[in-house]
Order: structure tokens, then sequence, then C-alpha cells
């Protein structure tokens, strides 16, 4: 089969998307996407096509439509079963129908079912999302539009039926994005991982900007956006007038307010770390994790980094604290049975373990892992902090993320998704449900900056005590969307929704004011916000007032109970309600117009989504790229599996990965007498896991290698190898009253904030163990022994910013 544009159909004719156009206009700390994909049918018979694609975790798809030569259709929400048999019934009757629908398994994955196009005619599908902007560790608000779909694993058997080819080479479509950013704070800056145009500010204040991605981008990798304002961290109360056709009383007919609190760090907090803790370390072993990090010759393996990572982590905790590390694929391991006392014996002893870690445990299975964590009982004084590292690839996100949630009150989650494909939704939803911290590594991103900037914040105090009190007038009451905010961590900031109810004959205003601790410090603001908003505002904060108490209402269905269908109810009335889409709704959108009836057999065709080329052993390796066939929805099956567990081997990676969506809604009476169901892999693409070569040892690894879980060093030749000098050289230069351990860390902090200052996020954690070991130690002629390190180095480093 010819790998000539991603799919093609039995004649290698093209598929049928050829461009992709995005508009994005950004408000404040909320972006509306405007996207407009072209199809035109290229085959000769009536052709049927479904597009599954990404879309960014918690976004709210507010607008679908369709146009079809002179006629446009605007798709309205439904039921998702009452869509789907519409859907279905229109096509089978020879109608053009389109179908936009949420993924069962993954809130950022939608389902786009193009339906019946005659032998060379075009379509033009719209798609408009709402979004909040999350915030990064430089105070920038990240945009990122995916170009990435990797298929996700299901522990399951594998999809058939359908023809599928191997992934593009080429993209055979194109992509063209503007941006508009209109602010009340002035705009600082726009960057891009991607070309820009220059920025062209629309007035004086520069509250108002534009900008377009260059042409001639080829949307093989994510497009990140990153705005910067210039007061980011001042708490804002934003009001939407609600719609005039709705109903007084509704959430769409009355006000919505949004209010923004990003707290702002005093130095004094930021130097301030706890010295307790139990840190539980998660790596996704899985095949995947042997693809490079990006496309450059010096790109490491994803699993080579998150080793090199472990290692930072290892030597940079607190001596006292407790940890543990978990592997995982279709299956999981631990290093310890439970969490461990960190000391010399302990580390060393997982040091050992993690350089033998490989990408070889199969598929990627995180539920097991995670439910195994949550059943260890906790330590006391100790809070538990967990670090998952993955790439993001499974389908049951919503599980997980419930899992996570109901464990909010006894751990804290930091999430890392790795590489091009990882899924918002997982990587950014544990992070969020579990109270922590989410950071995306992506093209020449190096993980372990972004990872020992998360433990910096594991590490420090948190924003707790969050209070919201309102004051209005008499006649108006406020009601809260938003589920509360237990906690805050240094970086993160919380979009807070709420509903105003009644009116007020006089009074136009009302107040809020925020309270929370910080360090034991109470912290007050006061916010005024109007009750007589502009018409005509558009419906952005209602629509994500709406996702917010929609996304409430679906945790509270799938945790169980009695008053399910009630709840199903109230998501579907709230979803049709604000024209936002639901795990229970879908738009769709029927040609009841057309004249024409369409006639022979249907093709099926899957468009592929741009993925990081190579990752999975190029041509012929990826057999499916997440789609979701509906030809076989309905067939009947039939499996009776009498086993512990049910592996299926194969010999490369893209059989393991298939996601198998054939099956998912078939009747299947099967009998399952086992705890899971794993796929497994033998071997992976050379593409993605080549034989490790040992590597060059970066130098700050091995100094860092080198140290004693105190935080000391000993004076030896392995030590003095790093300066560049040998051990008698080193040895020679030492005071005779001094310590050879104390020399011997001395020289390594010089060297250190000498030569490897522009790092020190990496190393900071080692370097403060290393000061507070020295001062331990109460050296003589510590002044001295600093001076004849510097001579010995050619530095000039003072004791002050070594700080011993």
């Amino acid at each position: 089969m010819v790998n000539c544009c991603g799919l093609v159909s039995e004649k290698n004719q093209p598929v049928p998307l050829k461009s992709i156009s995005v508009e994005l206009q950004v408000r404040d700390h909320v972006a509306s996407v405007s996207s407009c994909l072209q199809y035109v049918n290229e085959e000769e018979r009536p052709l049927e096509a479904v597009f599954v694609f990404p879309l960014p975790a918690d976004a709210a798809v507010c607008h679908f439509s369709a146009r079809i030569g002179e006629q446009e259709i605007v798709a309205e929400v439904q039921d998702k079963q009452s869509a789907r048999d519409q859907y279905d019934d229109a096509v089978s009757s020879g109608q053009q129908a389109f179908l936009l629908e949420e993924s069962e398994e993954s809130s950022d994955v939608f389902k786009l079912s193009v339906g019946c196009l005659s032998p060379g005619q075009k379509a033009s599908i719209t798609i408009v999302y709402i979004i909040e902007l999350s915030v990064q560790a430089d105070d920038a608000l990240r945009f990122c539009l995916p170009a990435v779909l990797n298929p996700r694993y299901t522990p399951a058997v594998s999809a058939a039926g359908v023809p599928e080819v191997s992934s593009a080479s080429v993209i055979p479509y194109t992509l063209s994005l503007s941006v508009e950013v209109r602010s009340s704070d002035r705009i600082s800056k726009l960057e891009s991982s991607c070309p820009l145009d220059p920025l062209e500010f629309l007035d004086a204040q520069h509250t108002h900007a534009k900008v377009n991605l260059s042409s001639g981008h080829r949307f093989d990798k994510d497009v990140e956006l990153f705005l910067y304002y210039e007061n980011s961290h001042h708490p804002s109360a934003v009001v939407e007038a609600g719609a005039s056709v709705a109903e007084s009383g509704s959430l769409m007919g009355d006000p919505a307010l949004m209010i923004s609190l990003y707290p702002e760090f005093p130095a004094d907090v930021m130097s301030s770390l706890a010295s307790q803790g139990e840190f539980i370390f998660v790596v996704d072993r899985s095949g995947s994790m042997g693809c490079k990090m990006h496309h450059g010759n010096d790109a490491q393996m994803r699993i080579e980094s998150a080793r090199d990572t472990l290692l930072l982590l290892l030597k940079s905790l607190p001596m006292g604290c407790y940890f543990n590390i978990y592997g995982f694929g279709s299956r999981f391991e631990s290093f310890f049975p439970q969490s461990v006392v960190y000391s010399e014996d302990t580390m060393e002893e997982a040091l050992k373990r993690v350089k033998s870690m490989r990408a070889d445990m199969g598929g990627t299975e995180i539920l097991q892992p995670l439910k195994h964590i949550y059943s260890q009982p906790c330590y006391p004084d100790h809070p538990r902090q967990l670090f998952i590292f993955t790439d993001g690839e499974v389908w049951n996100t919503k599980e997980v993320l419930d899992l996570v949630k109901s464990h909010v009150y006894s751990h804290r989650c930091f999430s890392f998704g790795i590489g091009e494909g990882a899924s918002t939704a997982l990587i950014t939803g544990m992070a969020r449900e579990g109270s922590g911290h989410a950071q995306f590594i992506t093209g020449t991103d190096r993980m372990q900056p972004k990872v020992m900037q998360s433990l910096r914040f594991a590490l420090q105090p948190a924003v707790d005590n969050i209070s919201v009190d309102w004051s209005v007038p008499e006649g108006v009451t406020v009601d809260m969307l938003s589920p509360s905010i237990n906690t805050l961590f240094q970086g993160q900031r919380a979009l807070i929704y709420a509903q105003i109810k009644g009116q007020s004959s006089g009074q136009t205003e009302g107040s809020v004011t925020l309270k929370y601790r910080l360090k034991d410090q109470p912290v007050t603001n006061q916010l005024q916000f109007t009750l007589k908003p502009a018409e005509d505002t558009g419906l952005t904060i209602h629509r994500l007032a709406a996702r917010s108490v929609i996304r409430s209402l679906e945790l509270q269905e799938r945790a169980g109970g009695a008053d399910m269908e009630n709840i199903r109810r109230r998501i579907v009335e709230l979803s049709v309600q604000a024209g936002v889409s639901s795990a229970h709704t879908a738009f769709i959108g029927v040609n009841k117009d057309s004249k024409q009836t369409v006639k022979g057999p249907l093709l099926q065709r899957r468009v592929p989504v741009a993925r990081m080329m190579g990752a999975f052993g190029g041509p012929g390796m990826n057999k499916c790229v997440g789609m979701a066939p509906r030809m076989m929805r309905r067939s009947p099956m039939q499996c009776d599996i009498q086993s512990n567990r049910m592996r299926m081997e194969c010999d490369s990676v893209s059989f393991k990965r298939m996601a198998p969506r054939m099956m998912r809604r078939s009747p299947m009476p099967c009998d399952i007498q086992s705890n899971s169901m794993g796929i497994e892999c033998d071997s992976v693409s050379d593409d993605c896991y080549e034989a490790e070569a040992e590597p060059q040892k970066d130098p700050l690894l091995q100094l860092i290698s080198l140290q004693k879980a105190a935080g000391c060093w000993e004076l030896n030749a392995s030590l003095a190898a790093v300066f560049g000098k040998t051990e008698d050289q080193v040895t020679n230069q030492k005071a005779v009253q001094v310590d050879g351990s104390v020399w011997a860390t001395v020289l390594a902090l010089i060297w250190l904030y000498a030569f490897k200052s522009d790092q020190q996020v990496e190393w900071q954690f080692v370097a403060m163990k290393s000061a507070s070991w020295i001062r331990s130690q109460k050296p003589n002629g510590l002044s001295q022994c600093v001076c004849d390190g510097n001579a010995l180095l050619g530095c000039q480093v003072t004791e002050d910013m070594l700080g011993i």
C-alpha cells in the first residue's frame, strides 16, 4: 500500500480533507476558537468520512455547522442516542448528514462524522469551541491547537473491518491560523512554538493585538501560543449579560460572573520548603516511551530522559521523607512493597533499579497502579505527593480522573505529559482533580527543569482556607456554579463561575471578597462588579459556566447512586440549553433540502491526524489512528473468556496501540473471569525504540549521581574527573584541618554555581542539601576552603552564593 498521503482510496486517491482554517479570539483568560474544515469527495462513489480529532481538555464546543455548495446547515444539540439515530437514518436514506460527538472515554477527543458526500462534492465544516487558557510557570497563558492524536491504548481486542493505511509522511491538508487578543490588562508579548508573523498592536494601550501563523506551516506538531500580560496576578471579576431569548432565572438568561484568582507568592514563601512528605513517582514504561523526545539528532529516548529525571528527583529529596517508584504498562511494579524512609541505602537501591528501567511493559494502563497506590495507608505528617509521567495515551481517562478526585483530600497529583500526543484531558485532569500541577514536555523541552519546578511546588506552602463572600443589594442573590476550591499552589490560577439572580431597583454594583491563607498569613482581596452588564457581549462565560456544572454532574453520575436518571436528565437539559457538548449529547445537522438521492454503495474512509513522524515505526506500522468506525457499531458479537488474564502477543508497537473502536458499542454478552485484559508486545519499531548505546555522561548528572543522600560528596577519582582533575590534584589542594567530605562538597557547590548556573532549577535542591550538610558539620577554616576551591577550579564564587 502506497504511503503517499496517509489515507487513500482503493485507487490511491487522496482523503477528502483539504484544509483547516482557525480563528482564535482571546479575551483576558478565555479563548474562542473557530475551526473551518474543508472536505471534497474525490472518490468515484458516495463517501462517508469519519474524522476523530483532539480538542483541549474542558473545551466547550458551542457551534457546529456545515455548508454544502450554497446551503448551510447549523446543527443543534440533542440527546446523543437521538442524534446518532437521526444521523444513521439520514445516511441510510441518502441524505447528507453531519454528526459531532464527544468521545465516551476522553473529553479531549471528538468524532466528526461527515456523512454522505456525492462524487466530487465539497463540504465545509465549522466548529467553534471556548476554553479557559491555562497558566504556565512563567505566568504566560497557554493555548494549544493539537495536531496530534496518537492511537489511544485500550486494554481489549483490536479493531477490524475498515480499510486502514499507514500514517502520513506528508499531511494532505493545510492549516491557517489567525489570532486576536483583547484584554483589560496590557499585553506584554505573544510567543509561539511555531513561526508567527510580527505581532500588531491595534491600540495605543497595547490591550488589543492580532497576529497570524506564518504561511507554510505543515501542522505536523501542536501549535502552542504563549500570551503574557503585565499584571497577571491582579484578581478580576467579569460579568456577562444573559441571552435575551433565554428564560429569566435560567443560567443562560441571567448574568454570569467569572472571577480570576491567581495568588502571588512572595519571595520568603518561595524560599521556605517542607522537609517531610511521601513522594511516589509513577513512570510510564509502555512501548511508546521508547520514542524520541523530539526530531533532532541529539534527542533522547523518552524513557532515557525519565531515568535522568528520576536521578535528579532521588538526589533532591529531603532526608527522613518517604518515597517509592512505580513503573506501569500492561502491568505494573513497584520498587518497594510500600513507601520507605529515604536514606543512603534505600536511595542507592532505587538508583540501581532506575538504571535498568526500559520501555518494555506493553500497553498503557494507568488505572491499576493508581488503585494500588491509593490502597496504601498514608504516613502521618507526611503528605502524599504523586508524580506521574506518561505520554498520556489511554482511553479510560474519565475513570482515571474519577479515581484521582476521590482521593483529593489525601494527596496531591503532579502530572507530566511527554511528547506531542499526550492527552490534555488526562494530564491536566489528573493535576486538577489532585490539586497539583500539570506540565507538558514537547518539542525540544527538557524534562528535568519542568519536573524540578513541580518538586518545588510540592515542597512549598500552598494557598488554603479559600473562601468567597458576596455583597449584593436586596433582591439580588449569587449562586456559585463552580465546585469549591481547596488548595492553590504557586503558579496556579482558579476561575470561579457564578450566576447572578434577581434585580435591584437602586444599586448597580456588587462586590466579592476573596479570602485565603498563605503560610499561616491571611490574605484578603475585594473586587467590585457591575449588576448591569452591557448587552450582546457574547456568551463565552455562560457556556464555560455551564461546562463547569456539566462536568460536576458527570462526576456525580460516574460515582454511582440512586439518582442517576435525574442527573443524566439535568446534564442533557443544561447541555441543550447552553448549546455546549456533554457526554450525553451531540451536535446533529441534516440537509433535508437536498433534492438529489445519493445512490450506490458507501465507502468509509478515515481522515489522518498529523503525528510525530516516525514515532511508531513508519510505513505499515500504524494501523489505527484513533478512528471510530460507525458502519459496524451495532454488529452483534459473542465471547466467552474464562482466563485470569487475556493477552495478545504481537511483534510491533502498531498492533499494541490499535484502539478497538469497532467493538466498543457492539452487544457483547461476555463471561470474563479476569481482573484485567492486556495487550503485550515483544518488540517495538526500530524508529521508535532503537538499541540504546551507552550515552556520553552529562557532567552535571555525573556529579549529582555521586552525591550521598545526606547531601555530601566523597573525595575520590570520579568526583575529580567531573572537575577535569586527577584525584591527586584535588587532594593536594585540601587544607590539612579540613575533612575530605567537606572539601569535596565545597568543590561540588563551587562547580555548580560557576559552571552550571543556567541549569540551577535542576540542581537547586541538591545544592540546598549540600549547604545544609556543610553547616551541620561546623567545619573550621571554611572561608579558606572556599578560597582554595576557587583557586583550584579557576572560579570566583563567594560563601554567600553557596549558602554556607
